[in-house]
């Protein structure tokens, strides 16, 4: 539904307790459910409800759902995909919360796959849900919905929770532009509706749920939403930022001329898919043992590799295919259990099970963010993060896959109890009445230098990195700073929020002189002796910390 520019001014009557959401993926539409317990939330999205890398997310949501074990399990698997970086207690929260809130979901009207079919049975028959098996997991254990539309489904039973909520005043089209600091305290947030009228909204606390920042990069798996916001916003208000350097390349998105980078989840391997160069040779078994259920990063940067002409001059490169290739699976009715994979790759000529499938990295998920306690909490007071745009160090240097939807579960709803804990008194002012926005002016170059970017930080701070590549992209970003646009549009906050992200990636990628996880330096391959910490920014300055 489009904002009704009537409801940007909230209710008059004195509120007991009242918050501010930013965004409506799973994380924030978890924690606003949580809120509505003890007053009121005003629930902010720029673009659609649906329209957020939930709603994208395809391959499942990682859950021990199989006993004590399978906890145990999950958790040591986290802890080994990332690289030697995970903040363990974080990864014990994420796998012994997660079961309870994925019946939750299950309780909501969630229709997960099942193996029966029964969309109804109750949680007592958990056992028949449909679990599959993906990249660095031991066991089968992520469940999906409609095949590969996850995500949506996910999002959709959270949403029709959400809309039965009278305390949950959703805006959609909203665009939050900064937030607004009294006396050391987060009071609220600046914003511009549809029309590009701004306003600002005051609650007792702020969360932050705004997703990720693949836009950053020209090839990326994000909807175009995902622009870095909350990240950009928070640091410059002065909250602290860890983990930047740890960008996530999916290994698997289509790389066909005309089309976009469209994700091909990691569930097809997890069926048995293998991947193929462009002599028709499977490569993954000389990369890792597990082959193409390797971590991530081990697949993105094997496919990368395989795609040089030469391999050992370090630079990106794409001069030879790389393939996916399922025609070996049977016995599997793939256009089933890939409706929507299947119904894309048809528009281009493509299909399961009868073609090589070309394939490439591309930016898909950052590990780093806005630094946050285990409650959610950041280093500004009044000020909360939960989701992709936070770092609590649940993914060290490399997510496992299909985490991601169980963190913004977890977290959002640990986000949220901190947030009804906190005895603050609402704030007296309440939010004003939109203003048209006369600073606000088109801007010829903003869509000129906002590929530039992205074209250069994939470039130059992408998959593979050096110290050469950083460094230009660091004098790339200076110079472009002073024609950053300053009037107060969507296109303009957004460029300028992918300007201070791109600035806090590379910064950390070039003080982490070292390959880990996501993170890898050509120039310098290995791990480091002792650099097992966490790379921390706040204005300006990069150092290393441990998680405590």
């Amino acid at each position: 539904m489009p904002i009704q520019h009537a409801t940007l001014k909230l209710v008059e009557k004195p509120l007991l307790r009242h918050w501010i959401v930013v965004g409506a993926g799973i994380a924030g539409l978890r924690a606003a459910l949580t809120l509505t317990r003890a007053g009121e939330v005003t629930l902010l999205t720029k673009e659609a409800a649906s329209e957020s890398n939930t709603h994208y997310a395809q391959g499942g949501i990682a859950v021990a759902m199989g006993g004590a074990e399978d906890v145990e399990l999950h958790g040591k698997d986290t802890i080994e995909a990332g690289d030697g970086l995970v903040f363990e207690p974080a990864a014990r929260l994420l796998v012994e919360e997660g079961p309870a809130r994925v019946r939750e979901l299950l309780e909501w009207g969630t229709n997960f796959d099942r193996e029966t079919g029964d969309q109804k049975a109750g949680e007592g028959e958990a056992g028949r849900l449909m679990r599959t098996r993906e990249g660095a997991h031991s066991l089968p254990r992520i469940l999906h919905a409609n095949g590969d539309a996850t995500g949506r489904e996910i999002g959709r039973a959270l949403l029709a929770r959400v809309n039965q909520e009278p305390r949950i005043h959703l805006h959609e089209r909203v665009t939050t532009c900064d937030l607004i600091v009294r006396d050391g305290r987060v009071a609220g947030v600046t914003a511009l509706d549809a029309d590009g009228r701004s306003a600002e909204f005051f609650g007792s606390g702020v969360l932050l749920a705004s997703g990720g920042a693949g836009q950053v990069y020209s090839d990326t798996t994000n909807p175009p939403v995902a622009t870095g916001d909350g990240i950009a916003m928070a640091y410059r208000a002065g909250a602290e930022v860890c983990d930047m350097e740890f960008y996530q390349f999916h290994p698997t998105a289509l790389s066909l001329p005309g089309a976009p980078r469209f994700l091909l989840s990691e569930a097809l391997r997890g069926e048995g898919a293998y991947l193929r160069n462009s002599h028709g040779e499977r490569f993954m078994e000389r990369y890792h043992p597990l082959a193409e259920l390797a971590p991530r990063d081990v697949v993105a940067r094997a496919i990368t590799r395989e795609s040089m002409a030469d391999s050992s001059s370090g630079k990106q490169g794409e001069a030879l295919p790389v393939f996916l290739d399922m025609r070996l699976v049977t016995g599997k009715n793939l256009h089933a259990r890939f409706p929507g994979i299947s119904a894309f790759l048809q528009r281009y000529g493509l299909q399961l099970g009868r073609d090589l499938i070309p394939v490439r990295p591309a930016a898909h998920y950052l590990m780093g963010g806005v630094r946050t306690d285990l409650s959610g909490r950041t280093t500004l007071s009044g000020l909360y993060a939960a989701g992709e745009v936070a770092c609590t160090g649940v993914h060290g240097a490399n997510r496992l896959a299909s985490n991601s939807l169980l963190e913004g579960l977890v977290f959002g709803a640990r986000a949220a109890e901190a947030m009804l804990e906190e005895r603050t008194a609402a704030n007296p002012e309440r939010t004003k009445t939109p203003k048209e926005n006369v600073a606000a002016k088109p801007n010829a170059d903003a869509t000129q230098l906002r590929e530039r970017l992205r074209n250069q930080m994939w470039m130059n701070a992408g998959l593979l990195r050096d110290r050469a590549g950083l460094a230009a992209m660091q004098s790339e970003l200076d110079a472009m700073r002073s024609g950053l646009p300053a009037g107060i549009l969507r296109e303009n906050v957004e460029l300028r929020n992918l300007h201070t992200v791109a600035e806090l990636i590379t910064a950390a990628a070039l003080a982490r002189e070292e390959s880990r996880g996501a993170h890898a330096r050509t120039d310098f391959p290995e791990h480091a002796s002792g650099r097992a910490k966490h790379s921390r920014m706040a204005q300006g300055r990069v150092d290393f910390i441990h998680f405590v």
